[in-house]
């Protein structure tokens, strides 16, 4: 790939580069067309390329699960199918210029993704994605030994297969890349960039079923509003998810306003 100037492109010009091991390639090949992550491929950031472990397969049966050793119910994924599709993956990826691949599985046992984890994946465009989907009970754990570098977990919950997860971790990845959003701040202002949890939005009509916009966001005044959306977003990070102000370094003006928040909270204090 050539820049503009003509010379080679450097990591930072560089697509990222996204290849998902799937039995499901059609689900993620057709949802990542769609909204931000479709049009920052077509604008040339990020492109996709979906493996399916059923081609790998050696049997006539085309065979990519069987039952678990030690018994109990449902079925794993075999090892053989996915270490065939994943090595595809990262040789495709290699014979089309990227300099290394980081393999990664989607599994509720794996380390919980936050925004700061996306921001790195984002940033190091050198770095070829591979994203495995398991299905049934999970994989093969000699599979996870052997090939993969980072094991990620969406959420505390479960889901029928990897498919969703890896859509979730490449959108999140795409917004973040330069161009994918049309006003750049936007993934400036988002929940998490700060480590709060993001402030209540409004739009028109100015009064919706006897419930009025707050008088804030109409006043025209840039630092009362600023002053008023990290204010909400304190309250509904100490309200929601009190987890992420434990151990965060607060600057002066976000200790101050947190502490009129608790007092509101607790009848010590009235609000401004």
């Amino acid at each position: 790939m050539d820049t503009p100037g003509g010379g080679a492109a450097g990591p930072a010009d560089r697509a990222m580069r996204i290849d998902v091991v799937t039995l499901f390639p059609a689900m993620v090949a057709e949802a990542a067309k769609v909204g931000i992550t479709g049009r920052a491929a077509e604008r040339g950031l990020w492109s996709l390329r979906c493996w399916n472990p059923r081609d790998f397969a050696t049997d006539a049966h085309r065979t990519v699960d069987d039952r678990p050793y030690g018994g109990g119910p449902g079925m794993v994924m075999m090892a053989a199918p996915l270490a065939a599709a994943s090595a595809a993956a990262r040789g495709a990826q290699r014979g089309d210029g990227v300099a290394r691949s980081h393999t990664i599985y989607l599994t509720p046992a794996g380390r919980p993704l936050t925004h700061a984890r996306v921001v790195e994946l984002a940033a190091d465009r050198a770095t070829g994605l591979v994203l495995l989907a398991g299905r049934y009970e999970g994989i093969d754990e000699r599979l996870v030994e052997r090939e993969v570098d980072e094991e990620i977990a969406i959420g505390d919950f479960v889901v029928s297969g990897g498919e969703l997860p890896a859509l979730m971790l490449i959108d999140a990845i795409a917004r973040q890349l330069p161009g994918a959003l049309n006003d750049a701040q936007s993934a400036v202002e988002e929940s998490f960039v700060a480590g709060l949890l993001d402030c209540p939005h409004y739009t028109r009509p100015e009064i919706h079923e006897g419930a009025k916009v707050p008088d804030v966001l109409l006043s025209g005044h840039h630092e009362a509003i600023r002053r008023w959306r990290l204010e909400q977003s304190l309250k509904r990070t100490m309200e929601r998810r009190p987890d992420l102000l434990e151990g965060r370094a607060l600057a002066k003006e976000e200790r101050e306003c947190l502490a009129r928040i608790r007092d509101v909270a607790s009848g010590n204090g009235r609000r401004k």
